[in-house]
């Protein structure tokens, strides 16, 4: 794999906001909003960590279990050549596969998710399996903020040190907001964060999460000795101000006037 380059990731990254825009136009409502946030954490996976070689027994594996910000994951599939751009176009669309959350079966999808809080089971369990036969991969996990309220994560958290699971990495979107609240207000207690990973006996990490280089340079620089969680402050709708921390966003599909605006405002961030 190439030396990953940030101002590379830069311009995907906006593209990746944009084709998600233009995707917006073709279906009554989707989650921009919660892709948006999840965008840079996604690409540093794919183009910036993960061992892509073509092989099965030693490609990473990838599972978003944050399943509602699936977009982020076809539109970087799409840029790979993973899945067609006939699929995406159509979209959640009656007899097309590609639906809101992702299906296991589908091009480069690795497990069926939505269903928020069961994805760090479903990575723990393939990285375990994995420990047993000796394959030196990894597994790579997006997760939303809000399934960390779920006993099933902590069951997780618990579990993979307790089996000497190493080969994980868990990228988590921090954007502090649920569909329709604040978490830290919803759950005041959820924060400090880091330090309750961290008890559970998984080396962790906090970095802008919008930050492409710092994600990857934080990910790698891990001790590889316990499994690893990477926290990633974000903003929810990053990119598009009117859309940013606004909970009406979560799903809904942007108008031709606020699509316009839409992209002129990335535009405008990109300079």
């Amino acid at each position: 794999m190439k030396p990953f380059d940030a101002r590379e990731a830069k311009t995907r990254c906006l593209a990746f906001r944009k084709r998600i825009l233009e995707i917006s136009q073709t279906v009554p409502a989707l989650h921009i909003a919660p892709a948006f946030s999840c965008i840079e954490l996604v690409d540093a996976a794919y183009f910036g960590l993960m061992n892509r070689g073509g092989k099965k027994e030693t490609d990473d594996t990838f599972v978003l279990s944050k399943g509602h910000g699936s977009l982020a994951q076809y539109v970087v599939l799409e840029k790979l050549g993973v899945i067609r751009k006939e699929l995406l176009d159509n979209y959640s669309k009656p007899g097309w596969p590609l639906a809101t959350h992702p299906d296991y079966g589908n091009p480069g999808i690795e497990a069926s998710t939505g269903s928020l809080g069961h994805g760090l089971g479903l990575a723990v369990g393939m990285a375990y399996a994995d420990k047993l036969q000796k394959k030196n991969r990894c597994i790579y996990l997006v997760m939303s903020d809000g399934e960390l309220m779920e006993g099933s994560v902590w069951e997780a958290l618990m579990v993979a040190p307790s089996f000497g699971i190493r080969n994980i990495v868990a990228l988590v979107d921090l954007n502090d907001f649920i569909s329709l609240g604040q978490t830290s207000s919803v759950l005041p207690n959820f924060y400090p964060m880091a330090e309750k990973i961290r008890s559970f006996g998984w080396e962790c990490a906090e970095v802008n999460g919008h930050d492409s280089a710092a994600i990857v340079a934080a990910v790698q620089a891990r001790s590889g000795t316990k499994p690893f969680v990477l926290l990633g402050k974000t903003v929810k709708g990053k990119g598009v101000k009117f859309m940013e921390s606004v909970p009406i966003w979560h799903y809904r599909s942007p108008n031709p006037d606020e699509y316009r605006q839409a992209l002129a405002l990335l535009e405008e961030g990109s300079r």
